[in-house]
């Protein structure tokens, strides 16, 4: 899989198979975040940036900008961002302590600004791989909802808990991917 990327990257877009980005932790602590690159090198983060931003201050939906045609994505980089398979390389994040299988999503220190007290007790655990929000709607709820599905996982993290995440993580994938390509189909 990993040399199959390699090559499309290569083929397709200038730049390194990883791609680094700068997260908040538990507790607030900051750290590298490591994906499989999925759009142009040189993609900027302005855009996310203000798509982020319109989502928390409108409580909307916590829709990706994959979902609405981002040409920032090189070819065939939507398809690993649906399947989650860009994630891959956060196993290293997991190994160095930084992340967990299940827990809250690690967010951009930009992110992080905007949160309140309450909010920011989803710094309380170890971020995660995969996690209740994910499960439970992840691109279908707000970032209220978001907040609420955090904080109700670290109040009842145990391990049925964390397992029951596990095994909802594949469907909810296969829930990711359908909505994407219906959204793909109908632009």
């Amino acid at each position: 899989m990993t040399l199959g990327w390699a090559l499309v990257l290569r083929l397709s877009s200038p730049g390194p198979l990883l791609f680094r980005q700068e997260r908040v932790g538990r507790l607030g602590v900051r750290f590298q975040i490591f994906k499989f690159r999925t759009m142009q090198h040189s993609g900027g983060a302005n855009k996310h940036r203000q798509h982020m931003t319109r989502m928390i201050e409108n409580n909307a939906p916590m829709h990706k900008l994959d979902t609405t045609g981002d040409s920032r994505l090189i070819p065939g980089g939507w398809l690993l961002r649906a399947l989650g398979l860009d994630e891959i390389p956060q196993l290293v994040n997991v190994w160095r302590g930084e992340m967990s299988i299940v827990g809250p999503r690690p967010c951009i220190p930009y992110e992080y600004e905007y949160y309140t007290e309450i909010q920011r007790e989803r710094f309380h655990g170890v971020p995660g791989l995969t996690g209740l929000w994910q499960v439970s709607g992840k691109n279908r709820t707000t970032f209220e909802e978001m907040i609420h599905l955090d904080r109700e996982y670290l109040r009842r993290q145990c391990l049925l808990l964390d397992l029951w995440i596990i095994v909802l993580t594949i469907p909810a994938l296969c829930v990711q991917l359908g909505d994407t390509l219906r959204s793909r189909l109908c632009r």
